[in-house]
């Protein structure tokens, strides 16, 4: 299959995988609608955004499709590939965030994307990447279980150590190394993937990406009509506050995107809409607010699950 062929391939997949999310998250909302933003990047591709907003279930949320491309990569693609530096690529993907409204019902983000890189005298150098993570601000045990045993059933058909090794990258990559905490409570991360031939390694992705909408969907349903106070709103943006952080100082699909030349306001979709920081604060010991620590440290999920 030549490299043209590849990339069409996963292009068409990418396309209608943000189709289906965006479907079956629309049919959640009752407010708001998702809107389309088509748009071309100067350096060669673009994509289309999608983004929804003051809703009565999400209170801002975006699903990205993009693909782009151009004759040399940027630096922050060849610090540990330098026998890339000089090499035309594409790359493409699907990315999504989702804040919702209600406290008890946890961010999620998910991400899928294909890379290809050729230059003369080399053999085109290709990888996939992708995993989902789940942020909850009132976390729930039974919602964390049905996340993880999702992702492990997904990963199963490509071998038994595939999900407990995403599971530990998730958990080390969604870290913050100043706070000494985590981000959330994991789930899939992978990156840099070629072990397999490429249809093994596609299925993969597409295994993932599918994953997405089943292990979401069900937390989503059984926590938006829970009922929230003022304060604990202020706690979520609170929260909110480590998931910024993240993303602007190691995420590193937001500093490719942002080196690469690409659109601000896509890659910055992932910003939720209010957040706080308070000074030296913390919640009071035994309180609700409280119990996210212990949620914040990777543990095996699925022991005793089958």
């Amino acid at each position: 299959m030549s490299s043209a062929d590849r990339i069409e391939q996963v292009k068409q997949y990418l396309i209608d995988l943000q189709d289906r999310i965006c479907d079956q998250l629309q049919a959640l909302e009752s407010k708001a609608r998702f809107v389309e933003d088509s748009w071309q990047r100067d350096a060669g591709g673009g994509g289309r955004t999608r983004v929804i907003g003051e809703g009565a279930l999400f209170e801002k949320g975006g699903v990205n499709f993009s693909h782009v491309f151009g004759d040399q990569l940027p630096p922050s693609a060849t610090v540990q590939r330098p026998e890339l530096a000089g090499a035309g690529f594409q790359a493409m993907g699907v990315s999504l965030v989702m804040h919702p409204n209600n406290p008890f019902v946890p961010t999620s983000h998910a991400n899928v994307r294909f890379f290809i890189a050729e230059k003369p005298g080399m053999e085109p150098v290709w990888w996939f990447g992708g995993g989902f993570d789940l942020t909850p601000y009132y976390p729930f045990q039974e919602d964390c279980v049905h996340w993880h045993r999702v992702a492990r059933d997904a990963c199963q058909p490509f071998g038994d150590e595939i999900y407990s090794r995403f599971k530990q990258q998730c958990d080390e990559y969604f870290y913050l190394r100043h706070r000494d905490e985590h981000r959330g409570v994991g789930g899939l991360f992978f990156d840099d993937y070629n072990e397999q031939d490429f249809e093994q390694s596609f299925a993969l992705m597409q295994a993932v990406g599918d994953a997405y909408l089943p292990a979401y969907v069900p937390i989503v349903e059984r926590r938006r009509n829970l009922e929230f106070t003022p304060e604990q709103k202020e706690f979520q943006c609170y929260r909110r506050g480590r998931y910024v952080e993240f993303n602007l100082v190691f995420d590193r699909g937001t500093l490719f995107g942002l080196q690469s030349g690409g659109r601000t306001e896509s890659i910055l979709m992932s910003l939720p809409p209010q957040v706080r920081w308070d000074y030296n604060w913390a919640p009071e010991a035994g309180s609700r607010e409280a119990e996210i620590a212990d949620y914040l440290k990777p543990r095996d999920w699925l022991k005793g699950v089958s």
